[in-house]
């Protein structure tokens, strides 16, 4: 099979000549994975399910209240739970043999080591390039909130992000473990919805939130991540690599991801991301609305503040946009209408120049890749608390929930 755009443009064309024909699938795999975009999450549509059951009065939010219990402490916490509860915590909770502590510990600090510059890759490559996914962006478009809202929900990708990537926060109840988790039932409330309108289009879009989609955004929240920063200049070691793609395979597991499509290590990751951008990476009108309400959200930060604000706004968008077409390619960037900058796109390979010299002295000096993690766990703390300040975004995800 031929390369899909992704992998003929951009930064992934990189990738594809350095790895040669391994990352390619072919015909039997494809449909294989095909399979997959018919299923969803049974245990997670159940629970759900008995949440919404009765949504009013005591009984509603005696189960809200029995819900919230078994995140903070447990489903053993919970007196006489219902079979969709602990069924669903007893699943969540069942940590597979693979998931080895010390490799979740240190693949957040690789990540933590970038600090606020792997925000940069979160909105730029992970959600614009999935953006380029029609099928899944049928469901976005659908709850309203991402297309009137991008700025809130960039903040709460950001704030999510921070959470389950920060050193110890997977531990079982933890805070990133508890994020895993509630943004699985988010897709079980989001994909309820979809399943209960009359225009869902089963046959051109698939099953709302599948296994493939899900499969998808775990991907470009850790191989594309991790290919992003290498981009911006940013180092990694082959362990430090495939210690971050463990980190978020238990990410993904908590998720919902099917264990066929956790990507046991990077090679499995590099096919997979080539399957996914072969049969789902197919942009259409509503990629571009998305694109364009990202790009806007960029371009706001300067809103009331006068010319120079509008300057301002105009140089974020640029830059952002520079980042997106420096891994998305320029045919998927053109589709998507982003901003095509040049001076912005000589200013980010510049800079990722200068961050790849930094990067090596770290490697030379000892104790410098300790401190770039304390200074980038640091600097991720501050960040996190000026959103809340700021934004006071809403970790429960109720509001998403009630959306839906």
């Amino acid at each position: 099979m031929d390369d899909p755009v992704l992998f003929r443009q951009g930064g992934f064309r990189l990738a594809a000549r350095r790895r040669g024909t391994g990352a390619n699938g072919d015909e039997g795999q494809v449909r294989r994975l095909r399979e997959f975009a018919q299923r969803e999450d049974q245990a997670a549509d159940r629970l759900v399910a008995w949440v919404r059951e009765g949504r009013e009065g005591r009984g509603h939010r005696a189960k809200q209240a029995q819900l919230e219990l078994a995140l903070a402490q447990g489903i053993d916490a919970v007196a006489d739970p219902a079979p969709p509860l602990e069924d669903f915590f007893r699943q969540v909770e069942a940590v597979p043999y693979w998931v080895d502590s010390e490799r979740l510990q240190r693949g957040a600090k690789a990540i933590t080591r970038a600090g606020l510059l792997g925000l940069f890759p979160l909105g730029d490559m992970s959600l614009m390039g999935g953006y380029l996914a029609s099928r899944a962006t049928k469901a976005l478009v659908g709850t309203g909130e991402i297309e009137y809202h991008a700025t809130r929900r960039l903040v709460e990708t950001a704030t999510w992000w921070i959470d389950v990537t920060t050193p110890g926060a997977m531990a079982r109840h933890r805070i990133g473990y508890t994020a895993a988790v509630r943004i699985r039932l988010v897709h079980a409330h989001v994909r309820r919805a979809m399943n209960e309108r009359d225009d869902w289009d089963y046959a051109a879009w698939d099953r709302p939130v599948n296994q493939v989609q899900t499969a998808g955004t775990l991907l470009l929240f850790s191989l594309v991540y991790v290919f992003g920063t290498q981009l911006l200049g940013l180092r990694y070691s082959a362990r430090e690599r495939a210690d971050i793609l463990h980190l978020w395979r238990y990410i993904g597991w908590l998720m919902g991801v099917d264990e066929e499509l956790l990507p046991a290590d990077e090679d499995d990751a590099w096919r997979l991301l080539w399957l996914l951008a072969a049969t789902e990476f197919i942009p259409d009108d509503d990629s571009k609305r998305l694109a364009r309400a990202l790009v806007e959200s960029h371009a706001s930060i300067g809103a009331g503040r006068g010319a120079a604000g509008k300057v301002l706004g105009q140089v974020n968008a640029g830059v952002h946009s520079a980042i997106s077409r420096l891994v998305l390619g320029k045919d998927n960037a053109d589709f998507l209408e982003l901003p095509n900058d040049v001076v912005a796109q000589t200013a980010v390979l510049a800079a990722a120049g200068l961050n790849f010299a930094a990067e090596t002295v770290r490697l030379c000096v000892p104790g410098a890749t300790a401190l770039q993690e304390r200074l980038g766990q640091a600097g991720r703390r501050l960040y996190r608390r000026r959103l809340n300040e700021a934004f006071k975004p809403d970790t429960s995800y109720k509001q998403h929930m009630r959306a839906a």
